[in-house]
């Protein structure tokens, strides 16, 4: 086949333009533009609403009937619910492999089957979890009212989706609409109705029926009925109970009509202005880019029309940060490949370069070709994917080429296409087989498990097409070009060319001088040279445990933005936490004004607040807020400030809170979990309490360890009914005396009306005036079965208690977690996390009923290191397989495969002279590592063989042959080092927890090469002395034996 292509330039430059033009289809056809690829998340969540329900009435009557329904599933690995007051969620995490539809179907079928649930709650919502693309969100904000803003808003939601490409919004940030009907007691009972009746009659009245069809000899007539009210004018004018004397009275006669908001407190600002938020999504394979500009030409359009006071800005559009990343990124990529030519064009003929490099986006637009059928995007990982194989990409295209180049020099009357076909067969076998190394060191990457499972995986879905493509280009492509080759007499003399033959020159000088010289001097000490390496390997190790370079799960990665979540005591006046928002709002503001610049910029930029967060069910929390202010890029401003410092100096400015019961601070992206996640499961509340309190207690005592949070929260005052013996005496029952209070002070669900895209309630009820107190509730009036009323007060009394804001159970046990952020600079988490569950092992056996696990950033390290030892050892197998078979040895590939540990001092030194912490990224690059560093001593072990076979001295063979691959391992080296050379000096946010990979790629390959160079060949020698020395044992053995 190498051959024939060498021959036929024709077959080989239309496959050259078939794989570029099938990778130019799918770039421009089939991939879309994002930051980073949609996760999938293995979950299946079911959601039940009910009206006015406390958490222990969602867990006792919901949560845990449905987990008792559903739990034997076998293809269900975590089960785990949060019940809050009027909503519960239960979440399903499926175990790898399962057919998510498949249980999706069988869990809806169980859920459906349940008859235990409450009457009164809510169809429960069951489906997978999807986790929405969401593209940027437009803010709505000036001086108005609630209304006019919510209708503003909701005519931008409506709107934005009918532009071409755009397909998906929503709202957030202000209340539902509700159509409220107030109706006072003593409205009731002059006209002796209850909330029930006024309910009934609205839904008799105010539908849209269907009465059938109506065959007449003209056709077909469909007759139905069309009264369904949607508005204050419909609603008015509903007949609530005709009187024998004819008269009639109307809804509008007893209720005060309210066509507004629900209760629940939910407000939002926008640099001080009420405010709303419109979020825009992606789906499927939209374009992050086209929806964004399709958006901004509709505001374009729009802002004429709105009235002056309305201003609608744009917050967290994907995709400027997409472009500008991407820019940034393909940057670094061009640089690099300019950078690899140049050092090509030194140390190779600049034609012999061309052709090399020509290699590079062959192999990148045949893996474009194939990225939509692996399920991969153009995103910062897969870009990255690109930088990081640019040099490794070039690796068997130098082997190839610097061969036929030294088969054409060394034989003069070879002709060009002899020396391409005969040099690129002699090192087919070892560059095919140092491709599928490194193609097996990347195998892992498809392996991982855990929310880190998709970066590795996009990486390895980019680098093993790119690397399989290399593969054909050089031995297929690459060949039809080198037959054109011409001795140095017939080159041009130019000064390109008279200098790259100085290079040359100097470069054969310095392995004849100075290389080959030391190399014979190792090689005859050769026992202290791999002492010297063994103890340069020990002491490297021993660095790294005392402390000498850190090691963190996930780096700290600065976002864009920086958020600060508030929770103050549960039941917490709205008034007080709006207080409390304006004052963090104030730091930042005041942060904005400090480090503004004379051209306008400033490192913070715009400032959003949202006061009663939306909840589970949709209601407000009056007791939560959060604000968040954007940051401006690095590149975009003078003030160097970080966005952690500015955080710290925000939590600084602020100062303590009264009531605060939780005040979390984040400019960080990519987090996995909280780095200190302790969940402590078991069925005595009480004994949960103590251990909670005793591990927040111990955590305070680390140093670094701060924002110290738990799940076990105390909720709302709670007044507890019991009825007095006067009730049995009327017919009143705890139910029926529960039911009147829930539907005076909550509310009747008269109707649910579809109005556009809102779901509107409504809503029967008390006037907030006549149920803001004590004294109300205790005259309330109760309606007994005869039809007559009874005070509250009467046949009923209270007590107080205060119960739980959430319950959390994990696989049908209460759980509670506690949680810590620390300075990662000064803390290991790893080591925290080891202390601290040493102590609580020995801490928990006083409370037998439970039990503890690490959970966040601690157990998805746990995951993915168990996977990675799983998957390295199967790597270190695979690849010591493909070294055994071209070698016919069980031996030797022990030699090539002795560089590895080597490599991971020059990774290890890398990241300490780069002053980043060893990361689990930086782990993933060590497993590409090992593949990589093999190859050149794969080829280096070859050229050896081959030696050894033409009659030369093992010892010449091994020194020869140090001299003759010394081009070909210095360039696959450099090559690889100065393609990421861009990369590790990136300065850009998303690229900053891909650097540390490259940090080990880039400076492992580099002392990898000394290492092939010197203590290969060492390793050789060795192995042959203790083949000899075996043979003379047993030999000797043979002899005493006869």
């Amino acid at each position: 086949m190498i051959a024939w292509f060498t021959r036929n330039h024709v077959a080989a430059n239309l496959m050259l333009v078939t794989i570029v033009f099938a990778g130019l289809i799918s770039l421009t056809t089939k991939l879309p533009l994002e930051i980073f690829p949609e996760i999938e998340v293995n979950v299946i969540t079911i959601s039940v609403t009910q009206r006015a329900a406390a958490p222990e009435d969602m867990e006792q009557g919901v949560a845990s009937r449905i987990e008792d329904a559903i739990a034997d599933l076998p293809d269900i690995e975590k089960l785990s619910s949060r019940s809050a007051e009027q909503v519960a969620t239960i979440t399903v995490e499926l175990v790898n492999g399962a057919d998510p539809q498949e249980v999706l179907n069988e869990v809806k079928s169980r859920v459906d089957a349940l008859s235990t649930l409450p009457s009164d709650a809510e169809r429960p919502q069951i489906e997978l979890a999807l986790r929405k693309r969401e593209v940027l969100n437009l803010i709505v904000s000036g001086d108005l009212d609630e209304k006019e803003l919510s209708q503003v808003a909701r005519r931008i939601r409506d709107e934005v989706v009918l532009r071409p490409g755009v397909t998906q919004s929503d709202i957030e940030g202000i209340r539902p609409y509700e159509i409220t009907l107030s109706v006072s007691e003593n409205t009731l009972r002059k006209y002796r109705l209850t909330q029930d009746d006024i309910g009934q009659a609205i839904q008799s009245e105010a539908i849209d029926l269907s009465a059938g069809q109506l065959r007449s000899d003209s056709g077909e007539i469909r007759v139905r009925a069309k009264s369904q009210a949607y508005d204050y004018d419909d609603f008015k004018n509903i007949v609530i109970k005709r009187f024998s004397d004819g008269s009639t009275l109307y809804l509008d006669d007893l209720a005060s009509i309210n066509d507004g908001f629900e209760e629940d407190p939910i407000f939002t600002r926008y640099n001080g202005q009420r405010a709303a938020v419109v979020n825009v999504y992606r789906v499927g394979q939209e374009s992050v880019i086209d929806i964004s500009q399709e958006v901004r030409r509709y505001l374009d359009e729009l802002r004429p029309r709105l009235p002056p006071t309305v201003e609608v800005s744009i917050w967290d559009d994907d995709s400027r940060i997409v472009k500008a990343r991407l820019s940034t990124l393909l940057n670094s990529a061009w640089q690099g490949a300019i950078m690899v030519m140049i050092l090509l064009s030194l140390f190779l003929r600049p034609t012999i370069a061309l052709w090399v490099v020509v290699g590079i986006p062959v192999s990148f637009m045949g893996a474009l070709a194939v990225m939509p059928q692996l399920d991969i995007t153009i995103n910062i990982l897969s870009l990255f994917a690109f930088i990081l194989v640019l040099g490794i990409v070039v690796d068997d295209a130098i082997v190839t080429a610097e061969n036929v180049f030294t088969y054409y020099r060394k034989n003069p009357n070879a002709s060009g296409l002899e020396a391409a076909i005969e040099g690129t067969k002699e090192v087919a076998v070892p560059v095919t087989f140092g491709i599928l190394t490194t193609v097996c060191a990347f195998l892992p990457f498809t392996m991982m498990s855990g929310n880190m499972a998709t970066i590795y995986q996009q990486i390895a879905f980019v680098v093993v097409p790119v690397l399989l493509f290399s593969l054909v280009e050089s031995k297929f492509i690459l060949p039809a070009h080198l037959k054109h080759l011409k001795r140095p007499s017939e080159d041009k003399d130019n000064a390109l060319n008279r200098f790259q033959h100085r290079i040359s020159t100097g470069l054969e000088h310095f392995v004849e001088r100075y290389y080959q010289p030391f190399l014979s001097r190792c090689l005859e000490r050769r026992y202290t040279t791999i002492l010297g390496f063994i103890a340069l390997f020990v002491i490297a190790y021993s660095l790294l445990g005392s402390g000498w370079t850190r090691f963190v799960f996930f780096p700290n990665v600065p976002s864009e933005s920086a958020t600060a979540e508030l929770t103050m005591q549960t039941g917490t006046p709205i008034e007080v936490t709006e207080a409390a928002i304006e004052r963090i709002e104030q730091a930042a503001q005041d942060m904005r004004e400090k480090y503004l610049e004379e051209d306008g910029t400033s490192a913070v930029r715009n400032i959003l607040s949202t006061i009663g967060a939306t909840g589970g069910g949709g209601s407000g929390s009056s007791n939560k807020g959060r604000v968040r202010f954007e940051i401006t890029p690095p590149e975009e401003r003078n003030i160097d400030i970080s966005p952690t410092e500015l955080v710290n100096e925000w939590r600084r400015s602020i100062g303590p809170i009264a009531g605060v019961e939780t005040l979390d601070f984040d400019a960080q992206i990519g987090r996995s979990g909280d780095p200190i996640d302790v969940q402590i499961t078991g069925n005595d509340y009480r004994a949960l309490e103590e251990v909670v309190t005793a591990v927040r207690d111990k955590l305070a005592t680390f140093s670094g360890v701060f924002e110290i949070a738990d799940s076990l929260s105390d909720g709302k005052l709670e007044l507890i009914i019991e009825l007095k013996p006067q009730a049995q005496m009327v017919g009143l029952t705890l139910q029926r005396v529960t039911q009147q209070v829930r539907q005076a002070l909550d509310g009747y669900q008269a109707q649910r009306i579809q109005r556009g895209q809102d779901d509107v309630r409504v809503m029967v009820r008390y006037p907030k005036a006549d149920r803001s107190s004590i004294d109300q509730l205790d005259e309330m009036r109760l309606t007994t079965p005869s039809g007559d009323s009874v005070r509250f007060a009467d046949v009923a009394s209270y007590h107080y208690t205060r119960g739980p804001s959430a319950i959390y159970h994990v696989d049908r046990r209460r759980a509670v977690n506690i949680t810590a952020d620390i300075d990662k600079s000064t803390v290991n988490a790893t080591s925290l996390n080891r202390e601290l569950t040493e102590w609580l092992s020995d801490y928990l056996s006083a409370y037998p009923g439970i039990s503890f696990s690490l959970e966040g950033e601690a157990r998805e390290q746990k995951d993915s290191q168990r996977d990675l030892t799983v998957s390295g050892l199967l790597v270190l197998f695979a690849i010591y397989a493909l070294l055994a078979i071209p070698f016919k040895s069980y031996g030797q590939p022990f030699i090539v495969m002795s560089i590895i540990p080597f490599a991971f001092i020059g990774a290890l030194a890398g990241h300490w002279v780069m002053g980043h912490s060893v990361s689990m990224m930086s782990i993933m690059g060590m497993m590409a590592l090992i593949g990589i560093v093999v190859n050149d001593s794969l080829v280096l072990v070859d050229y050896i063989n081959q030696k050894v076979r033409s009659g030369l001295s093992l010892f010449d063979a091994v020194y020869h042959a140090g001299g003759a691959r010394f081009r070909a391992v210095l360039l696959t080296s450099l090559t690889t080092f100065v393609g990421l050379v861009p990369l590790l000096f990136e300065k850009s946010t998303q690229a900053q927890f891909l650097i540390p990979m490259a940090i080990s790629l880039g400076f492992g390959i580099l002392f990898a090469t000394f290492v092939t160079l010197i203590l290969v060949p060492c390793h050789y020698l060795v192995l042959e002395d203790i083949q000899r020395g075996i043979k003379q044992l047993l030999s000797k053995l043979s002899l005493n034996a006869s």
